[in-house]
């Protein structure tokens, strides 16, 4: 099993990954976990802290000359806005924020910890934390790309604005993603997008959407249908819902799955003439009874509107208990795309381990060996 923890603030010095129980022997690479980062701080409509920060990587622990070592990997992401808040932070010059925004974690952290300031609660609650995962998930993406695994995501809604995408493969519509300003494969969807975020931004809104993470290249037989919690989609719907805003998920089509017939959504079997088994289609999203089928598994996450907006909110002053509005905090009009990339690291960051679980082994090339075994006996 591999772990994963993240600490660091908002407008901390710092934000640091931890990755204990991750194999030896994997080549890092940090141009890629940097290319990553880099992706998940573009997209159109993200806000002004984006044009302060410029995420840079650097492992601390667990890497020697360029290789894991199976110890616990540290990966360091400093926040270039710490310089504008250290002064303020060590002079406690900073005024208490009482007036908790609805949608955010301000008022429920507030209440379970009994602080009469929101400011701990959303320097760690905010979506800057999720550039940690994206540093360990590009790290994950790496070791499950030496199996064979490739981990890709899109976005087909935003606002009202819904993709209709060609019938390409996943690898196709990521590769056209990274290309559009707001990540949509078809360039006439992105154009309508980016028109629907350009207008919110004018009525002081925001705008939420849909994200599809897509795995390619699986391993079948990971995961378990043997207890609750070793179900590789429960597993991969807990992390997609660990995303800030992201408040549902669907393995699949499986909304549109709900309101069809049985025999509508199987995945029939067929044999090719060589011999090999494959699937009429992949209606289950790649997994069956809480296993990986070998089909792409295909995991769709919906984003609601970011809930910091320009416009006041109605609201209460929990130190004085009297009604008052909202203060408005630097934020996105649009996040989607840039929760897409998170996206992609989450579900990477499950697959790798569901992967070292059903290996085993310590090194990476001892899972290959493995593998190797795997596909020779089995």
């Amino acid at each position: 099993m591999i772990r994963l923890m993240t600490a660091g603030e908002s407008h901390g010095a710092c934000l640091i990954a931890i990755m204990d129980g991750f194999p030896a022997g994997l080549e890092t690479d940090i141009e890629k976990i940097e290319r990553d980062l880099k992706r998940r701080q573009r997209g159109y409509g993200r806000g002004g802290r984006m044009r302060i920060e410029d995420d840079r990587a650097s492992i601390l622990a667990g890497s020697i000359d360029g290789k894991t070592t199976g110890a616990p990997i540290a990966i360091q992401i400093p926040n270039r806005d710490w310089e504008n808040w250290k002064d303020l932070w060590a002079s406690r010059s900073l005024p208490a924020l009482t007036i908790p925004r609805p949608g955010h974690a301000d008022y429920a952290g507030m209440t379970k910890y009994g602080l009469s300031d929101a400011r701990p609660i959303l320097e760690r609650a905010s979506a800057r934390e999720t550039a940690a995962r994206v540093a360990a998930g590009s790290l994950a993406k790496q070791m499950l790309a030496v199996f064979g695994v490739t981990v890709a995501s899109y976005v087909t809604a935003i606002g009202e604005v819904r993709a209709k995408l060609p019938g390409d493969s996943p690898e196709e519509l990521a590769a056209r993603a990274d290309e559009d300003p707001v990540r949509c494969p078809s360039k006439d969807c992105g154009r309508l997008m980016t028109r629907a975020i350009d207008q919110a931004q004018e009525a002081g809104d925001a705008l939420g959407g849909v994200f599809e993470v897509v795995a390619t290249g699986q391993v079948v037989g990971l995961g378990s249908h043997t207890q609750w919690d070793r179900r590789l989609d429960a597993q991969l719907a807990c992390a997609a819902m660990s995303i800030p805003a992201v408040k549902g998920v669907e393995i699949g089509p499986a909304f549109e799955n709900a309101g069809m017939t049985s025999t509508q959504v199987q995945d029939g079997f067929l044999v090719d003439r060589d011999g090999q088994i494959r699937r009429s289609a992949n209606r289950a999203g790649g997994i069956e009874g809480g296993i990986s089928n070998g089909s792409p598994i295909v995991v769709r996450m919906a984003m609601k509107p970011i809930p910091t907006t320009r416009k006041a909110q109605p609201s209460v002053d929990l130190s004085v208990q009297c009604p008052a509005t909202t203060q408005y905090q630097r934020s996105d009009a649009c996040a989607v795309p840039a929760a897409s990339i998170v996206g992609e690291a989450m579900i990477a960051w499950i697959l790798a381990n569901a992967l070292c679980e059903k290996l085993g082994g310590d090194s990476i090339d001892e899972m290959t060996r493995h593998l190797e075994a795997l596909r020779r006996d089995g």
